[in-house]
């Protein structure tokens, strides 16, 4: 059984215009899209900007709201479920956003930070188990303890992203979404964030959905590729596969655009 299972996923904007308001249109940004997600296995999603695959990342883990469709994790569908009823999913399913500083809140402490997500999932942790905590967080995704008590504007980019994960990392999800998480960076810092996530999947037995606008990112991490369209998917194959026999024009496109250095 899959740990995620997709089945005809939807998610639309309304489009109003006039006066009144009117509900003229929809934005089709996800348009009955069907995939699932082994366990322990990275699936990469990938698409030019305004494809959709960010709104799926988002509707999977119920930040925004699906029209219709499906999305079962380990045989329960949890789009029906109300927010009471979502939120021991919620520990199960975190998120790695694109922009690691607009992210981070710059008025809060990395200790503050890293350490809201325990408040919220594990109330009966005192003061100084979530400070334990959260430096054996900073230890996993290289960074020393003791930056727990600077701000997000005393780090780096990439120094900036580890701490992203580490909050994501901090409540022990299964499934983590990778919203662009190295698309901000430079090209050294990528690969040694692409490298920290591969190291942490291997350790703690995590599954991902790694979302990106480029392929050659996607190539070095994932197991299979979605290629998404205009709020379609119009390849599915193993990541190898892809690379070597890529069936879709727009996949073809995509990777004729992936620089090639002698």
């Amino acid at each position: 059984m899959a740990l995620l299972e997709v089945r005809n996923l939807k998610t639309y904007f309304p489009v109003k215009t006039g006066i009144l308001r009117r509900h003229t249109d929809d934005i089709r940004a996800v348009d009955g899209v069907s995939f699932s997600i082994e366990a322990g296995t990275t699936v990469g999603l990938v698409g030019e900007s305004g494809s959709g695959k960010s709104t799926i990342g988002k509707t999977l883990l119920k930040l925004v709201p699906a029209s219709s469709g499906e999305v079962v994790w380990e045989g329960q569908n949890i789009l029906p479920l109300s927010g009471d009823d979502f939120r021991p999913f919620r520990r199960q399913m975190q998120m790695i956003f694109q922009d690691p500083f607009g992210s981070l809140n710059p008025r809060h402490s990395i200790l503050q930070i890293v350490g809201e997500a325990l408040e919220i999932h594990f109330p009966k942790m005192n003061a100084a188990e979530r400070r334990d905590r959260v430096a054996q967080l900073l230890g996993q995704v290289g960074l020393k303890p003791e930056m727990m008590t600077r701000y997000p504007h005393e780090f780096s980019g990439g120094q900036r992203q580890r701490i992203g994960i580490a909050r994501a990392l901090a409540v022990e999800p299964r499934f983590i979404v990778c919203d662009e998480p190295v698309s901000a960076l430079d090209v050294s810092v990528q690969a040694q964030i692409v490298n920290l996530l591969q190291d942490l999947q291997d350790a703690l037995g995590l599954t991902y959905l790694f979302i990106a606008h480029d392929l050659a990112v996607v190539e070095h991490i994932s197991d299979h590729v979605l290629v998404m369209y205009r709020g379609k998917i119009v390849e599915s194959a193993p990541a190898d596969r892809i690379y070597a026999e890529p069936q879709h024009e727009y996949t073809r496109r995509l990777l004729g655009a992936v620089p090639r250095f002698a």
